[in-house]
């Protein structure tokens, strides 16, 4: 089995190249029924090499460990950082993981992992020739980090992107998942190099968006959501975190960051919002802890009965 910087080197090794002043790959040379004397012209409906041209669009998908049945693989994502996605992508792995679902988190995000901490997993993963395992929480949700793989948390990850991709892309191909009803793949903020190979590399079966209820949202969901559309990847709708503080004394909703404006973006751009979640002091205490999994709370309800009709 390749280890994570064995993967890196072979990424960055890796290139794709066509020569198009020989013709488009196929061997036909550039002939009359390529459509072009000199390469191809990319109409494969005049050309006689259709259907066994190395021009044509091929699958990128990596092909997940033998021993492993994933029936659906989510990706929870956000144009920016600090918005609260590994939150939601842990209370989604609980809340599907409490509904009886089998639920794990590829932590995706090489560089500023958090999944460890929110469900207390401290310990090193292991692997035999078979592959590597996850880690398991005390409900059974198997999670998969590079704080996992470090020999101390606080260790930071100067990686290049080729060898952070490469990464992720071992923890689909490598690790021993098993059963797994969904996986959560905890996202990177933006549209880099990881969630290109993410898309490119794993059968996503839709997007959740996580935002913040501040005025320039508009753009960085639209950013997201456009990715996703190029990708041919599902958006199944937007998270609002840090939406409003409940006043303990009165019960009132207080709009810290400025009134919400999820319902309009979603409208904007012909999504759902699957929920609001507040700003709760007891929330952030729980990851803070490592206690995620004993915090009760519905506000994604209506985002783990959307994932139940996938």
């Amino acid at each position: 089995m390749k280890t994570l910087k064995e993967v890196g080197k072979m990424e960055d090794k890796e290139k794709v190249t066509q020569d198009t002043s020989a013709g488009c790959g196929s061997g036909c040379g550039g002939d009359s029924g390529c459509g072009s004397s000199g390469g191809c012209d990319s109409n494969c409906g005049s050309c006689s090499q259709a259907g066994s041209c190395g021009s044509q669009p091929q699958s990128l998908l990596a092909e997940t460990n033998s021993f492993n049945d994933i029936k659906k693989v989510i990706a929870v994502v956000s144009g920016k950082g600090g918005v609260g996605k590994s939150m939601v992508t842990s209370l989604m792995a609980v809340s599907m993981n409490r509904l009886g679902y089998k639920t794990a988190i590829l932590d995706a995000d090489i560089t500023g992992p958090s999944i460890p901490k929110a469900f207390g997993v401290t310990e090193k993963a292991s692997a035999n020739e078979l592959g590597i395992f996850p880690l398991r929480t005390k409900t059974d949700i198997g999670t998969m980090s590079v704080n996992n793989l470090l020999e101390n948390d606080t260790d930071p990850v100067i990686w290049r992107g080729p060898v952070i991709a490469g990464t992720v892309k071992q923890f689909w191909t490598d690790v021993l998942w098993g059963e797994v009803d969904y996986l959560f793949v905890d996202m990177p903020p933006g549209t880099g190099d990881v969630p290109l190979t993410v898309f490119q590399s794993l059968p996503v079966d839709g997007i959740i968006v996580v935002t913040s209820p501040q005025e320039l949202v508009s753009m960085i969901v639209g950013k997201a959501v456009r990715m996703a559309e190029m990708m041919d990847i599902p958006v199944l709708g937007l998270v609002e975190n840090m939406s409003y503080l409940t006043c303990p004394d009165c019960g009132k909703e207080i709009d810290v960051f400025g009134k919400s404006t999820v319902a309009d973006v979603a409208k904007e751009y012909g999504i759902d919002v699957l929920g609001r979640l507040p700003i709760d002091p007891k929330l952030a205490t729980a990851c803070d802890n490592g206690e995620i999994e004993d915090f009760e709370g519905h506000w994604l309800d209506d985002a783990a009965k959307k994932l139940e009709k996938l």
